[in-house]
């Protein structure tokens, strides 16, 4: 296999919850296509628009700035996405169809989050058709999402022959490469399994997991999310 086709079937990685520029590009150096900000007050993780541009301004071309917000209107998202600098939003509540729509016709990269035992499930993916893509994962814990807990990955595998998707849930260096078997997504997103402490990564955790899914192929090509062609180049 040559190193070309190897990196057209491996996944991308999403490395969620920064909130330190100096952190943020070591996550890139260490191999991240995309890097999650959370703006969701809640969140031990959550930061201000400002925050986040000093965050966004230390990152290669490469890497694609990704926003989560959870039940935002459209101007806000808007408003945080021109101040923080963000390429991609991922949109983790009960957000409607037409703002998805809304927010691509505004020249975002829109990921909607769809929950294997919550709401929108995996069946709601045909009415967010708009979505540039899907990030799976389950729901449980205090906080919208996946709270690090891992759940059944080969259920994601009903969405993956049809559409752009991402997996997330419990996911770590030890476990990754077992659950893109089981799912064979275009993408993994990754947080509390590469910390030392809410908000604050562990670098060679990092590292280590880039090793891993570098090491594991998902029998096809994958579909560009992030980059090169997912995130549209900075302007």
């Amino acid at each position: 296999m040559t190193a070309s086709s190897a990196h057209v079937t491996c996944p991308q990685i999403k490395i969620c919850g920064l909130t330190r520029p100096d952190e943020a590009e070591a996550c890139a150096d260490a191999g991240a296509d995309a890097i999650g900000l959370v703006f969701y007050p809640p969140s031990p993780r959550s930061l201000t628009a400002e925050a986040a541009a000093r965050i966004t301004r230390v990152l290669p071309d490469r890497v694609c700035p990704v926003g989560v917000f959870v039940n935002e209107t459209h101007d806000t998202v808007m408003a945080i996405a021109a101040t923080a600098g963000l390429r991609a939003v991922q949109l983790h509540g009960q957000e409607t169809p037409s703002l998805v729509e809304r927010l691509r016709s505004g020249g975002l990269v829109v990921i909607k989050a769809l929950f294997f035992n919550g709401r929108p499930g995996f069946a709601a993916a045909d009415r967010y058709a708009a979505s540039s893509a899907f990030l799976l994962e389950c729901m449980g814990g205090p906080l919208p999402g996946g709270n690090a807990l891992a759940w059944n990955w080969s259920a994601a595998s009903s969405l993956t022959t049809d559409h752009p998707v991402i997996l997330a849930g419990g996911l770590n260096p030890d476990n990754v490469s077992a659950a893109i078997a089981d799912a064979r997504p275009d993408a993994v997103d990754v947080s509390s399994g590469v910390e030392n402490e809410p908000g604050r990564k562990d670098i060679p955790r990092v590292a280590a997991l880039a090793r891993a899914i570098a090491r594991t192929r998902i029998g096809r090509s994958r579909r560009p999310i992030f980059t090169p062609g997912g995130c549209r180049p900075r302007e």
